[in-house]
């Protein structure tokens, strides 16, 4: 922070903050569940960060209909929250949590680590034993991409979670689903990790822009760093210098330095020479 400003550390700063802030949120709320009785909470143990927007990677915000027994945890938790931390907001990213559940498959009992999608999908065998694809796209409201990839995991050949009534490749509308209680595992403790699907041209562009977005403080810290040491730089060996101090990480393209370079110069961290302008110098 010293070398660079506060600006090129204050996300990273507010990341941990998040997490030491969340612990100690967590540990209160423990306490205040713990002195009420502990029943609010029907014997689910619930653990919930609290991040602030805009100091981690964006991601979209995905909804989906949690089972009635989690909702009410989510319902005390930002009960406690929101009384304590007036005039703030919870969102709650659905599309980034984990479950642990204790499933019984005959005689055999096994713990899953699942992720928040497929512990809804799993949590509806508890009341029927055949259900539908439309059915459980109602049941859930999971976007369609995601629910067919968590179902697609929860049925293939490695977890078997679940049955189908087809063998195709691709799920289709008319797929009936079945808890296989014939399931078994040599580990106790089954994590299920979801089928990784080729990206879209257009989910690789969104990719490289959110690369390219958080590079965007690297380039501009190598920018600074050589500045600040050189006082002045002609425009290519800049270029050069930059390049070679970043390319352990990734090799940065000259028009983004560039772009980060001009940056840099509205920002009054740089100004170009008076007597020529393809030469740097360093505003202290």
């Amino acid at each position: 922070r010293d070398r660079c400003g506060y600006q090129f550390t204050s996300k990273l700063e507010g990341m941990f903050t998040d997490m030491k802030t969340s612990a100690d949120t967590m540990e209160n709320f423990k306490n205040s569940i713990n002195q009420s009785g502990g029943n609010q909470l029907n014997g689910i143990d619930i653990n919930v960060h609290v991040l602030t927007t805009g100091f981690w990677p964006t991601q979209s915000s995905a909804k989906c209909i949690l089972p009635p027994e989690i909702n009410r945890c989510c319902d005390v938790f930002a009960k406690f929250y929101l009384s304590r931390h007036n005039g703030r907001r919870l969102s709650w990213q659905s599309n980034m949590g984990t479950a642990e559940l204790r499933a019984h498959f005959g005689p055999k009992k096994h713990e899953l680590n699942v992720s928040t999608y497929q512990m809804c999908i799993l949590l509806l065998f508890n009341n029927y034993d055949k259900m539908a694809y439309k059915e459980i796209l109602s049941a859930t409201g999971i976007p369609i991409p995601d629910l067919k990839r968590n179902l697609t995991t929860l049925s293939s050949v490695k977890y078997k979670i679940l049955e189908r009534s087809s063998k195709d490749k691709e799920i289709s509308e008319d797929e009936i689903f079945s808890f296989n209680s014939k399931f078994r595992s040599k580990l106790y403790r089954v994590k299920i990790l979801n089928v990784t699907q080729k990206e879209t041209s257009k989910e690789r562009s969104v990719t490289q822009q959110k690369i390219d977005e958080d590079r965007k403080h690297q380039i501009e810290a190598a920018i600074v760093r050589v500045m600040k040491a050189r006082k002045n730089m002609e425009h290519s060996n800049l270029i050069a210098e930059v390049t070679k101090q970043l390319q352990s990480r990734f090799r940065p393209n000259p028009l983004l330095i560039k772009k980060r370079i001009e940056s840099l110069i509205e920002r009054e961290y740089l100004e170009r020479s008076k007597t020529d302008r393809k030469i740097y110098q360093y505003l202290a």
